[in-house]
């Protein structure tokens, strides 16, 4: 029975008969200029809310936000950092988790109070200080969540947290308060790094090493009692003469206050064939006597040796003895293990005010907080009180120090020694150790109940799962390692460490942690300000007059450091928590760069160790750092930056976002203008295939014309058995964290899998067969599996893309957004694997035959490849496989005819040119084209499909 679709004249263009896409989903993004529209969209329909209340009572997965510095604009690393956040929350959330994201930010600290002292000078009041900080951080946020947002984040942006929020600060007082309690902090004298141009202590992550030149000198220290001496290395006498170091910073000698040599090394005691200023006997380690003659111009003979041990307690002048008589005292040999002979001479000068070592060495041999010199003030100076150098800085010290040491014949040999020496990340200038009286979290004293700090804490690194693997040594490594944190600080914008100190004991009240609670109320109402303004008669009444307020403020690293309490809320909530209701603790994951090993991973451990027992996270991710397409870091003086700002408003915040989800970022991420090139034509790849599975969706309804699986073509069911795989892969990648492979898979299914053959192949059937034939619906129920999972595959990082052909797919019917969606559910097939298998062998053989139609291509035999036959010549398995597929064979390789005959030997494929006429619908080349005279330029099966019961087709 013919049916009659439309009347067709012999001229009229058949192209009006096929079933075209049609989509209002564009080939170009446009992604600059459409974008900021899509945020403006999120924002009216409050997108993140409705993703909240979709996500109501399933399992909540906490990525918690490191909060960035509320100071300049974003740069590449933050928008890197910001994207992979964004896409494993999107991810959990789609995966079926209750996924918040609640962004943040670090408030306090030097570099905010920097920019004021730039704009409004040194000499304001403290609260004038902390209200022009507290303004200008929030000016630094406004900016910096915009370019956030730009970046398409979804986030609670209208309720971030803040460090310097007054909820937080007092509960971070609280925390310090919890830390106390439990004994971990005390107060000392102790090297600390020390900052010249910040005038305060730094944490160990403002620390950053860089080359410097310095004079390196070989000094002499003179003999003390000669008769001890001759009996440590067994002789009757010595002569006169010197025990002789080595070091890199003469600053430090006007201070040295003993001599540190290791107990098992040989030291000689040489004498010299021609005596000098410091007499004719050399003291140093014994296996390095010949290298330093040489490098000294000097010659001798070991008269003797003995261990560093026989040596200890024996005292030797100071090398400015006969300089000024502020130097006439002696230093004493102490014994060290950490004395090598790497460099120098085998003996070690000991400053205890400029060293740890030194430090430890002296404080072990019973040297008082009250005996150590500690000669250079917190703005570098020497001390007026100095002999000879006071008042002078100590960079510029340095050769006058050297020009002392030669007028009194101490001075051996003076050089310019290049090394790797510590210098403050905000100022890159250099700092030094410098013994002050800080507040410290002691890392190995035993707290009141429980173990050590650092053991608590290598113990949860442990417990902790590291993304990449890498991290947990690094990190460990660094616990292991670091000394006490020192928690104080000499600064006015930051959380103060509110202590009422005694005058004359410099013992704490012993009511500080009730106290504290008290101040922290307070600080909660009025923020850290009520601090400054409160007087001490309030809270300690009479006692008033014996207490000082101490002026220290916390290591900005503890304010970020607590947030895992502060924000989330900590272990049964053991202060308020600023977000406590929507979030939970621990965090399941943490995610910085790795810088941040040193960083907030660090200080986070360390509070939640002390507060807690335990890490404030179940699992770390570390990315690298952003480099341009040479490896190099990003520098403004090599011209080499690339702002993220500037490719948002250039190529889209798609294409970064794709790009960084792309990238190793377990590694440094290149990134520059040829590569963000090869990302948009990937990006286009994928657009591409979006365009085409919209196209033709636009007249299928799944309710009515959906196709069950078992009546489904078999290449339709293989579509859908190859996106399950995909799928799987991709989430597994989503759970490991693991981005770039990810994108390559989506990426290859796009281009190859769907593009290069599925689709490919699809087109004759969508076009041509009947609207609403079984062939046509089959293939529809396919793509509509493939659509809704690839959209939601791409939605965490292409989330411009993904929402806009997430509207277009669904124009008509009420969906809040993709992002309140869950992965897709694709159906169960049977024999999904054996489907898998046969049809990757058919699209081996039919790549065969795609090689040997192109190579008659070339050679001007055919111009399509529909203009070509093909015989194929195979056996066995091979001529199995294409068996089945029947006359469906010729679709399958996009041919106009596909014979398949069984002969022995290899598989093998012959291209021959049609000799039909070309059918003008479907462009086949066929011999019954004009059978039908009422339709003489187009082919039976195409007259069929418009007049008839359509044609049969089974497999492809």
């Amino acid at each position: 029975m013919r049916k009659t679709l439309v009347i067709i004249s012999p001229s009229m263009d058949y192209r009006n008969t096929l079933n075209l896409p049609e989509t209002s989903f564009p080939m170009r993004g446009d992604l600059a200029r459409r974008e900021p529209g899509w945020i403006a969209q999120w924002e009216e329909n409050k997108v993140y809310a409705a993703i909240r209340q979709a996500s109501r009572g399933r399992p909540k997965f906490i990525l918690h936000d490191g909060p960035p510095y509320a100071n300049g604009d974003i740069h590449i690393g933050h928008a890197v950092n910001k994207i992979l956040k964004d896409i494993i929350v999107k991810s959990r959330s789609m995966a079926g988790f209750d996924a918040h994201y609640v962004p943040g930010w670090d408030c306090h600290g030097m570099p905010i109070e920097i920019q004021i002292e730039k704009k409004y000078g040194k000499s304001l009041p403290v609260a004038e200080v902390q209200a022009k900080a507290r303004a200008y951080a929030l000016e630094q946020i406004d900016r910096q969540r915009k370019d956030f947002k730009r970046l398409g984040v979804l986030a609670d942006w209208d309720h971030p947290y803040l460090t310097m929020n007054f909820s937080n600060e007092a509960d971070e007082l609280r925390a310090l308060a919890h830390i106390l309690d439990k004994g971990y902090i005390y107060r000392g004298l102790k090297p600390v790094n020390w900052c010249f141009d910040c005038g305060s202590a730094l944490a160990e992550a403002e620390v950053e090493y860089a080359d410097r030149k310095d004079q390196a000198v070989h000094v002499a220290f003179r003999f003390g009692d000669r008769e001890k001496l001759a009996q440590a290395f067994g002789l009757p006498n010595v002569e006169d003469g010197a025990i002789v170091i080595w070091t890199t910073t003469p600053w430090t000698l006007p201070a040295n206050q003993a001599l540190n040599l290791h107990p098992d090394i040989d030291y000689a005691l040489v004498k010299l064939d021609q005596a000098r200023a410091t007499g004719s006997m050399l003291i140093l380690a014994h296996d390095l006597v010949e290298s330093c003659l040489n490098e000294w111009h000097l010659s001798g003979h070991v008269l003797a040796t003995t261990k560093g041990a026989s040596l200890a307690g024996l005292e030797f002048k100071h090398p400015l003895y006969d300089l000024d008589e502020g130097y006439q005292r002696m230093a004493p040999v102490y014994l060290g293990d950490y004395v090598t002979l790497e460099a120098g001479t085998g003996v070690v000068h000991s400053s205890p005010a400029y060293g740890i070592e030194d430090f430890l060495s002296c404080k072990a041999h019973g040297l008082q907080d009250s005996q150590i010199l500690n000669p250079v003030m917190g703005d570098g100076h020497y001390a007026q009180s100095l002999p000879v150098f006071g008042g002078l800085m100590i960079w510029k010290a340095n050769p006058k120090i050297v020009e002392a040491l030669e007028s009194v014949g101490s001075l051996l040999k003076v050089e310019t020694h290049k090394h790797s020496y510590m210098h403050c990340w905000r100022h890159k200038t250099p700092i030094i150790y410098r013994a002050t009286s800080q507040w410290f979290a002691s890392m190995d004293r035993p707290p009141k109940t429980g173990k050590s700090l650092r053991e608590t804490a290598l113990a949860g690194i442990d417990q902790t799962d590291f993304f990449p693997a890498w991290g947990r040594a690094r990190l460990h490594a660094m616990i292991a390692n670091r000394p006490d944190w020192t928690l104080s600080r000499q600064r006015q914008w930051g959380v103060p460490m509110a202590f009422f100190v005694h005058k004359e004991t410099g013992e704490l009240h012993p009511r500080t942690v009730e106290l504290m609670e008290q101040i922290a109320q307070r600080v909660a109402q009025h923020g850290i300000e009520a601090w400054q303004s409160l007087d001490p008669r309030d809270l300690l009444g009479d006692e008033a007059d014996q207490y000082v307020k101490n002026r220290d403020t916390l290591d900005v690293w503890f304010d970020s450091g607590s947030t895992h309490a502060t924000v989330l809320g900590g272990q049964n909530h053991t202060v308020h928590g600023s977000h406590a209701d929507e979030l939970q603790w621990p965090a399941d994951l943490y995610l910085e760069g790795s810088d941040q090993h040193r960083g907030w991973f660090h200080s986070s451990l360390l509070t939640s160790c002390m507060l807690y027992g335990r890490p404030p996270y179940k699992a770390l991710l570390t990315h690298g750092f952003v480099v341009d397409g040479q490896g190099r870091k990003m520098s403004k003086s090599v011209g080499n930056v690339i702002a993220p700002q500037k490719i948002s408003d250039s190529l889209g915040a798609e294409i970064l976002r794709l790009w960084t989800a792309s990238t190793d970022y377990s590694g440094e991420l290149s990134i520059s203008d040829e590569i963000l090139k090869r990302v948009v034509e990937g990006y286009r790849r994928i657009r591409n295939t979006l365009k085409f599975l919209l196209g033709n969706l636009q007249d299928f309804n799944a309710q009515t014309d959906a196709v069950a699986p078992a009546e489904m073509f078999e290449i339709d069911r293989y579509a859908l058995a190859m996106t399950a795989s995909v799928q799987a892969d991709v989430l597994a990648n989503f759970n490991r964290y693991e981005f770039q492979p990810a994108m390559s898979r989506l990426q290859i299914f796009c281009s190859e899998d769907l593009g290069a053959f599925y689709l490919d192949i699809l087109k004759d059937r969508l076009y041509t067969a009947d609207k609403n034939s079984l062939a046509r619906r089959s293939a529809q129920t396919a793509i509509h599996h493939i659509t809704h999972s690839l959209l939601k595959l791409l939605a965490p990082v292409t989330s411009f893309t993904a929402e806009e052909a997430w509207k277009d797919l669904h124009t008509g019917h009420e969906t809040a957004s993709i992002f309140t969606e869950l992965f897709h559910t694709l159906p169960d097939l049977a024999n999904a694997q054996a489907l898998i298998e046969k049809w990757n062998r058919l699209r081996e053989i039919r790549g065969h035959a795609m090689r040997e139609i192109e190579a008659v291509r070339t050679t001007g035999g055919i111009g399509s490849s529909l203009a070509a036959e093909l015989d194929v010549y195979a056996s066995g398995d091979d001529h199995r496989l294409l068996a089945s597929l029947e006359d469906d064979l010729r679709f399958v390789f996009i041919v106009s005819r596909a014979t398949l005959h069984e002969a022995p030997g290899d598989l093998r494929i012959v291209v021959s040119p049609s000799p039909h006429k070309k059918c003008e619908r479907c462009w086949h080349h066929r011999a019954d084209v004009g059978a039908d005279p009422e339709h003489p330029e187009i082919c039976g099966r195409c007259v069929d499909n418009l007049f008839g019961l359509g044609e049969l087709r089974h497999h492809a």
